[in-house]
């Protein structure tokens, strides 16, 4: 694990895997760290260098003053691979990160091979969810960190799947409890303001867009939406809620690494 300099303070990454490999960069949603993809790191590991880094505000990371910019979060991520002398790499995101990724697909190409897009969409909500949000965690700083933990249950993983693997589901909702409320808030911000609507088409790098049928937060019709406007992109769905990762574990895996090695 490591540190990288940015201009206003460091940047928290792993990086794990055979010497050499191609590098698949791993994106956090909201409120999470680079362990949420703790499930995947064995199937990923054997083809790839993964590079796992904890989105600004969030986990180790650095949390300056907000509000943030997917832009801003997107140069962190090319901040991070001139760092490390990485030119090229493969870059899987989901929800936050999936926007993270577009962003990057539309602005940044020329450093991606390939692009998966998961449990997001080109517009997540809107002000009228975001904003009440906002100054509810700024207002309550750690106490309204809890609450979202305790509510994000229902949003992150079917009832079933919560029921069954109640330490899976706990040890990722508790990453929300443990986030930085200012770092949170500005990341909510970021969320808001972020529309790839009308932008899509300028990806040109392989993608492929995953969902989970059960999602509320960003429902299958967001993923079917970038498909149609992405040329050629694949789309993948799975029985789960809104980390579809963690609740659909091998078969998510196994399908992203499927894609990436075609």
């Amino acid at each position: 694990m490591g540190f990288v300099k940015l201009a206003e303070g460091e940047l928290h990454y792993q990086l794990e895997g055979p010497e050499g490999a191609p590098v698949l960069v791993l994106s956090n949603s909201l409120g999470t760290d680079l362990h949420m993809w703790d499930k995947q790191m064995a199937a990923f590991t054997r083809h790839f260098q993964v590079l796992r880094m904890d989105t600004r505000g969030h986990g180790r990371s650095l949390v300056t003053e907000g509000p943030y910019s997917i832009e801003q979060l997107g140069r962190d991520v090319v901040a991070l691979l001139d760092a490390l002398d990485i030119q090229r790499a493969h870059f899987c995101g989901l929800s936050m990160g999936g926007l993270i990724g577009q962003w990057l697909g539309i602005n940044a190409g020329e450093r991606l091979h390939k692009l998966v897009v998961c449990n997001t969409a080109a517009k997540i909500g809107d002000p009228s969810v975001w904003n009440p949000r906002i100054e509810t965690v700024l207002r309550d700083g750690q106490a309204a960190m809890v609450a979202l933990r305790d509510a994000s249950i229902a949003r992150w993983f079917t009832s079933d799947f919560a029921e069954a693997h109640p330490d899976q589901a706990k040890l990722i909702t508790d990453m929300l409890a443990a986030t930085s409320p200012q770092g949170y808030a500005d990341n909510c911000a970021a969320v808001r303001d972020a529309d790839f609507r009308e932008q899509l088409g300028a990806i040109k790098v392989p993608t492929l867009v995953i969902a989970g049928t059960e999602d509320a937060v960003t429902p299958p019709s967001g993923g079917h939406f970038i498909q149609q406007h992405v040329a050629g992109a694949e789309y993948a769905e799975f029985y789960a809620a809104h980390l579809s990762n963690v609740q659909a574990g091998d078969a998510f895996s196994a399908r992203v690494v499927d894609f990436l090695l075609a």
